[in-house]
């Protein structure tokens, strides 16, 4: 570990001493460990510090340290957008008493963050408004990524229930036992939109309580696509979960490669070849655009524009073409690798792309035509699902959704990887915050995207794809097949895995639809110990509520899309 000078941790030792009870720096990640009892005050100092503001809760993940006491770990990923300062703070809390006090009344996005550490790990959290599971059914028994917990146990729903908190329905119930609302006077008509809806854009579902074709109160339920990605991937070796990074936000599985392997190699200490990073940079903007093309093509359908879909898809295709030569797979790519990438690219790629981009920008064109004075597209978007920059921070928003709210933050151009620091490009931001801007940001980040590309395509120097390093890298198919140290190197890496330091890291890379983060934990061995996925949507999705309440289900439907939900990087 690296010693620490963090103004953060020193401020918590000045005024909390006997707080801290340890602190560590690793990869340049500074890492505080305090006492449970003072959590909320702790917190509540970190966020309103007018030198630390750390305004920003990226993410909560527990950890279990089975054989140890104090057996598990409450750990929170703070941001300060101003100083753009991060801190690691983490509880240890011991299994006779799984006990934490909430953080829900510091900052806004802790609500869900705090119900999912409950759900995965049985830690519960004192005072919480609505403490219940919401990945698992309620009628799941133990917490999945308990280390004692078997990967092949699965367990299924009997009955349905009302995710409201209320008590289960039996089967055979009428549906209509959970859909009155004692606490207004008159009876409010109860509408499921989902999970089986196109309008969803995935496999959830929203409760609406409706005063006619208003909304009174709307109840997110998630976790129909819940596939337990943390708890696969901690029992497969660092490459091996490679693939299930894929079926995160499938709409832009690249990026997610991209920013599960820098994670890794940030946890290993390696630089990869400069050839690498430029094509990581230029598949991960394809990535993007592909993504932002999904989105919006799939969200003009949702408002009646049909004709928007088909330029747009199109335009998509072209990419998913190039995408497919280049690595055999057009949606679950599997492309990076730990040290690099499983190979460079293929003759001519570089004039396809120009094509690609080439007849995106018309695509582009031919939709701003059609939307850009379409009156129906105005009214249906503008003021429609509005948020405040200061909600969208305290909710945890990252990405094309905060942009629109007008918050400059973008990974990156914060804090640059692969060279993004030195090509010119612009973040497009919004002024309202509403449905309208988040179309027309994703439409402008698009235009920056081919911005990158076209100079990452210029710029890109020869030399290897990979790092050379027998330790992380699978040697030659040659060696493999006529020496016996590149036949053993070879089965070594494939049974057991590159072994990788004991420590912890969080890296993170700017995803289709914001942060997208890794929380690493290694215990040295060649599986990873513990693996969190800080998912943009999770945050983004737990506001929708408060976007369409007092709107009408029209508004819904269009919120919904502009928001860009993935049910595969929602649930995991």
């Amino acid at each position: 570990m690296e010693n620490t000078n963090s103004l953060a941790i020193n401020k918590l030792k000045e005024h909390f001493p006997g707080e801290i009870t340890a602190e560590s720096c690793f990869r340049g990640d500074d890492t505080v460990i305090i006492k449970r009892d003072r959590i909320v005050e702790i917190m509540r100092f970190l966020k309103t510090d007018k030198e630390l503001s750390f305004n920003m809760l990226m993410d909560i993940a527990g950890a279990d340290y089975l054989g140890r006491e104090p057996r598990f770990e409450v750990v929170y990923n703070l941001y300060s957008l101003p100083t753009k300062m991060r801190l690691r703070v983490k509880v240890q809390v011991p299994e006779q008493d799984p006990y934490v006090d909430s953080i829900t009344g510091v900052w806004k996005a802790v609500n869900w963050f705090e119900r999912e550490t409950y759900d995965m790990f049985g830690i519960k959290f004192r005072n919480h408004p609505s403490l219940r599971r919401i990945l698992c059914h309620d009628e799941f028994v133990g917490h999945a990524l308990r280390k004692d917990y078997p990967l092949s146990k699965g367990q299924w729903l009997s009955g349905v229930y009302d995710p409201r908190g209320t008590i289960p329905v039996k089967e055979g119930d009428s549906i209509k036992a959970f859909g009155e609302s004692n606490d207004l006077k008159s009876k409010l008509l109860t509408l499921n939109l989902g999970p089986s809806h196109p309008a969803m854009h995935g496999c959830f579902r929203v409760v609406l309580e409706l005063d006619g074709e208003t909304i009174v109160r709307a109840t997110p339920e998630i976790g129909y696509l819940h596939r337990v990605f943390e708890k696969s991937v901690e029992k497969g070796t660092y490459n091996q979960a490679i693939p299930y990074t894929d079926r995160l936000n499938y709409c832009s599985p690249l990026l997610n490669n991209v920013g599960y392997c820098l994670a890794v190699e940030k946890l290993i200490g390696v630089e990869i070849p400069e050839r690498a990073k430029y094509i990581r940079v230029i598949i991960s903007e394809i990535s993007r655009i592909m993504d932002h093309l999904v989105c919006l093509a799939a969200s003009a359908v949702d408002l009646g524009a049909l004709t928007n879909f088909w330029y747009f898809f199109n335009a998509r295709e072209k990419l998913t073409d190039i995408v497919e030569k280049l690595c055999g797979a057009r949606l679950t790519n599997n492309y990076t690798r730990v040290g690099g990438l499983s190979h460079d690219l293929y003759d001519g790629f570089k004039e396809e792309t120009l094509v690609a981009l080439k007849f995106m920008m018309q695509a582009i064109d031919d939709v701003m035509k059609l939307l850009e004075r379409n009156r129906i597209f105005i009214d249906r978007t503008r003021g429609v699902g509005a948020l405040s920059p200061e909600d969208a921070i305290e909710y945890g928003w990252t990405g094309p959704c905060l942009r629109a709210c007008g918050v400059n933050y973008d990974v990156r151009k914060a804090h640059p990887y692969y060279h993004y620091d030195e090509f010119d490009f612009e973040i497009p931001l919004g002024e309202n915050g509403d449905t309208y801007d988040r179309f027309m940001v994703r439409v402008e980040e698009m235009r920056q995207s081919k911005r990158i590309i076209e100079q990452a395509l210029e710029r890109i120097p020869p030399g290897p794809v990979r790092i050379d390093d027998k330790r992380y890298v699978l040697p030659p198919k040659e060696d493999v097949h006529t020496n016996i140290e590149g036949l053993m190197n070879h089965f070594m890496l494939i049974m057991e895995g590159l072994k990788v330091p004991q420590g912890e890291v969080y890296g993170f890379v700017e995803g289709g639809n914001g942060e997208l983060g890794f929380y690493l934990v290694s215990d040295g061995t060649g599986k990873p110990y513990r693996v969190k996925v800080r998912p943009p949507c999770f945050a983004i999705y737990q506001a929708y509520p408060k976007l369409i309440e007092g709107r009408l289900i029209a508004d819904a439907i269009a919120v919904m899309g502009s928001l860009n939900i993935i049910a595969g990087e929602l649930d995991r």
